[in-house]
């Protein structure tokens, strides 16, 4: 059975783009020394990388190449793509997508980008864990780390360290619910 992971990183005042969807802010933290948790570790265990629209279409108008090539892309959203940026398939029913990336058993699975379908998953107790890069910028506004919907959960820290340039790395495990 694939486990569900977050990857994500926030500034230390909780945003994780600026009010325009800008990520500049974080881009200044390219060189930053992760170690065994660096991004290029990270994502050759993923098989299966899953994000919602807003994500895609920011991946989508930025110039780099796509850089999902070796994943199997998986897009949450109800509105069809068209000359899609790179190979992708569309999902629009989260707990069928949930099902289906359960019966995954050819790697880990990534939540890519914002936290409203992140928060989507923890509220269907389908997010396994989560690791969190809390980097030392005040953002003052913009889009926040998860939304404000009410879910309340208590997750489990594995670890938390001080990385490189003041950053600090938070991981945590969620609980997965007893079946009913």
């Amino acid at each position: 059975m694939a486990r569900i992971l977050g990857y994500i990183a926030t500034s230390l005042d909780g945003f994780i783009a600026d009010e325009h969807d800008n990520l500049g802010w974080l881009f200044k933290y390219d060189d930053m020394d992760l170690g065994e948790h660096d991004y290029r570790r990270f994502i050759k265990r993923i098989r299966t990388v899953v994000m919602g629209r807003g994500t895609y279409d920011w991946l989508a108008n930025d110039p780099s190449p796509w850089a999902y090539g070796d994943q199997r892309v998986l897009v949450v959203t109800s509105r069809p793509i068209a000359g899609p940026k790179g190979e992708l398939e569309i999902r629009s029913d989260i707990d069928a997508l949930i099902a289906e990336l359960r019966a995954l058993d050819d790697g880990d699975v990534w939540m890519l980008g914002g936290g409203q379908l992140q928060m989507a998953f923890m509220e269907r107790g389908a997010l396994d864990e989560i690791e969190i890069y809390v980097i030392p910028e005040l953002l003052g506004g913009g889009r926040p780390l998860f939304p404000a919907t009410g879910h309340r959960a208590s997750p489990k820290l594995v670890s938390a360290a001080a990385i490189d340039k003041g950053c600090v790395r938070l991981h945590y495990r969620f609980d997965r619910p007893d079946p009913a």
